[in-house]
């Protein structure tokens, strides 16, 4: 036995001795130590983890070549070969940070983004289309947002001091020409396409990528959904109308398909709420679409939508020059729009996106002057009575097709580059009172090419730094814009960003064809952003900056007031604007704030000189609140909407000074609108049905505010009169049925 004792002493004490320490520090690529790195011997039992200083140390029984090994969460793993021996030196180890999603900065200077996955992200999809003001428009709901206008005589989106037309709406990447439904005078328009179309939108007031173009203000960003989770049906019936659709998936979820029909008839609204337009065609709207998407065997995914949509309308107002006389506008509107695009992994890290589209409008409008049985007047003395009584049939088609390959590169960075080839056609014919007609037959090719690169440096500093280049055929000519965006991270919650960037825009549809030494507008951006985003509240303010230069100057004449002279107009926007959101003050409520000044003056069309324009007003807000309440299974949403009074005109004509002059101007009143909505889901919690149903009642103007958007006046006597909304307040009551899945929530929001 004590032989046995003593054999196993002496193989302890070789162990012991044949045992070696391996020691040293472990430091980030800044020389700072890291602490809690887990050091070991590949295939060993053998390591240890890093003290506050980085140091580790630890005893090993292996001999001769090995691998070390370092890891440390959110930091790259390491490895390397060492030799062990009695004396071996410190070892000292350097690991990078790892770039990922969850920890780096956000590029997001001018941009707001709503998608469901987005990370830095301040409304989501749902919210954009809950907001009780928004009656179910995807604008709407933009407008409760920072940098934008409560312009409502006209459709479109007027951001920091930027007209609608200096705002672009893309879906998938291609510009969507006609997004807007068309518009009638001193009545606002709304989007043509239902918000649930999209999981994504980015909203960006200013300092957007290179991969867009042709908007001196601002871009909106849609991006449609992908495969539906389940196959579905729908169906809706409204005051105003009824809507039915249907979306199936195949077996293996590679492939789906729908379509989706809706018919709108404010007939028996108009009924009950008086109107101050005297309709004698009621607006009536056929509208539907398809849809198909498949899974490639590479990952990718290539999507159709296609859309089509008739509308009519018809109504008097009074003749502002005469006062007793009436006049009778009639459109009748067809739009189509067809979206093709696709992605596909091409490996090595590489991607394609491409796709095309194509879209085609017409407007047949006509107005006429009448007395008060409805009989047409033709009056002569004097002539521009004449010019009340005429036609205009409006053609056009749009296509466009874009391609862009992306490289992903290290953590978070890419590299992506492009072009894209619109072809615009227009065919427009005016009928003068004589029977008189003026073609005006305009086609024009753009070509665009655009690199742009997102470079991570570390997980609290990145930049995106774009180039775009175009050549308009109608100019002859190229530009090019650079634009860069930088971000640094504050602290865990906070950032601030800045960019810059330079953007071009060709005349607008209007005032084409142009003279071949006319060139492109030009806008200059400077914005700086500081963001505080928490799981529950968010808070954001920028400060910005906007030069424009080379705006367009149309005649003074009022007989040649859409001909394009020169573009030697100018002009500046400058202001500041905050956000607010919040999910946690109070339990079980979801509101956020919303304020903007704005100071902008521009000289452009006929404008005599630089002045603040008639869409702009220097103070905007919004509040927007939010509570479900479950017992009841009852939503309750409403949004209060301000804007200081805004600044109008009227300009004349002065002969003998050959130019534009103000022969009234002054401010309107102040802007106010309460917005609310009551959504009742009787099914709610019951797993059991198949069919779902929600009753929605939605109210705009709750308080019934007076509200002027501007005035208008006589052509002939200068006579004024106040634009504003066609009723006190409208009322909206529906109830939709889900079939096959619970879309309660889709229904409720898409038509508050």
């Amino acid at each position: 036995m004590k032989g046995l004792f003593f054999i196993v002493a002496i193989i302890f004490s070789t162990n012991i001795q044949a045992q070696l320490k391996v020691i040293g520090v472990v430091t980030d690529n800044h020389q700072k130590p890291l602490r809690g790195a887990s050091i070991s011997i590949k295939d060993s039992y053998d390591g240890a983890t890093s003290d506050s200083l980085g140091r580790f140390s630890f005893s090993t029984s292996e001999t001769a070549v090995v691998t070390l090994m370092v890891s440390l969460s959110g930091y790259s793993s390491y490895e390397e070969k060492i030799t062990l021996k009695q004396d071996i030196t410190p070892i000292q180890v350097s690991i990078k940070v790892l770039i990922t999603e969850l920890q780096a900065v956000t590029i997001s200077a001018g941009s707001f983004e709503a998608a469901d996955k987005k990370k830095g992200t301040v409304l989501n999809a749902l919210d954009i289309v809950t907001t009780a003001s928004a009656q179910g428009d995807i604008t709407g709901a933009l407008k409760t947002l920072p940098g934008t206008q409560q312009v409502g005589e006209t459709g479109g989106l007027f951001v920091r001091g930027g007209s609608a037309g200096e705002t672009k709406i893309y879906i998938d990447g291609n510009l969507v020409n006609n997004f807007f439904y068309s518009s009638v005078p001193g009545l606002a328009s709304r989007g043509r396409f239902n918000p649930f179309l999209f999981k994504g939108t980015v909203f960006s007031a200013g300092g957007y990528s290179a991969l867009y173009g042709q908007a001196l203000s601002s871009a909106v960003i849609l991006e449609s959904t992908d495969m539906p989770d389940k196959s579905s049906a729908s169906l809706g019936l409204s005051v105003i109308g009824a809507s039915a659709g249907l979306q199936q998936l195949s077996k293996n979820k590679k492939f789906s398909w729908g379509a989706t029909y809706n018919f709108t008839h404010l007939g028996l609204a108009f009924a009950v709420i008086p109107q101050k337009q005297d309709y004698f065609k009621v607006p009536v709207y056929h509208e539907g679409d398809i849809n198909f998407r498949f899974r490639t065997k590479k990952g990718g995914m290539v999507k159709y939508y296609g859309y089509w949509n008739t509308g009519k309308v018809g109504f008097r107002a009074a003749d502002l020059d005469s006062g007793i006389l009436i006049n009778a506008f009639n459109l009748a509107n067809l739009n189509t729009y067809h979206n093709l695009n696709g992605k596909e992994n091409l490996g090595a890290g590489w991607k394609i996106y491409a796709g095309v589209s194509f879209s085609t409008n017409k407007d047949d409008i006509n107005n006429r002057l009448e007395d008060e049985q409805g009989e047409k007047q033709e009056i002569h003395n004097p002539e521009a009575y004449a010019y009340k009584n005429f036609g205009l049939v409006k053609k056009s088609w749009y296509a466009q097709a874009r391609t862009v390959l992306e490289k992903k590169l290290t953590g978070l960075s890419a590299v992506r580059g492009g072009a894209e080839y619109f072809i615009t056609h227009e065919n427009n014919r005016y009928t003068l009172f004589d029977g008189t007609v003026y073609p005006v037959v305009f086609n024009d090719k753009l070509l665009a090419l655009f690199a742009e690169t997102d470079i991570y440096l570390t997980n609290k500093l990145a930049a995106k730094t774009g180039l775009r280049a175009e050549q308009y055929n109608a100019f002859n000519k190229w530009n090019l814009a650079p634009r860069v965006s930088l971000a640094y991270k504050l602290g865990t919650l906070s950032q601030a960003s800045f960019a810059y960037g330079i953007f071009y825009q060709n005349p607008e549809e209007k005032y084409l064809p142009v003279k071949k030494d006319i060139g492109f507008a030009k806008a200059t951006h400077y914005i700086l952003q500081y963001q505080r985003l928490a799981s529950l509240q968010s808070f954001r303010t920028e400060v910005f900056y906007k030069s424009y230069d080379n705006l367009y100057k149309t005649s003074a004449s009022a007989t040649a007031n859409n001909t394009v002279l020169n573009n030697r107009g100018y002009g500046y926007a400058k202001g500041i604007e905050f956000f607010w959101r919040d999910k946690k003050t109070v339990p079980h409520l979801d509101y956020w704030v919303s304020y903007s000044y704005l100071d902008t003056k521009r000289n452009h069309l006929n404008y005599p000189g630089s002045i603040t324009p008639d869409f702009a007003a220097k103070h905007t807000a919004s509040l927007v609140v939010k509570k479900f309440i479950l017992p009841i299974k009852t939503g309750f949403n409403a949004s209060y909407n301000f804007a200081s009074g805004r600044p109008y005109y009227h300009l004349v004509y002065d002969a003998g000074q050959g130019k534009q002059i103000i022969q009234d101007q002054g401010k309107t009143i102040s802007y106010n609108s309460l917005g609310m909505s009551v959504n009742y889901l009787p099914n709610l919690g019951k797993t059991d049905k198949k069919t779902f149903s929600v009753f929605v009642l939605s109210i705009s103007n709750l308080l019934g505010q007076r509200q002027v958007y501007t005035y208008n006046y006589g052509s002939i006597s200068g006579n004024k009169s106040e634009v504003g909304p066609p009723s006190k307040r409208f009322i909206y009551i529906g109830c939709f049925l889900s079939f096959g899945t619970d879309r309660s929530e889709d229904a409720i929001n898409n038509h508050l």
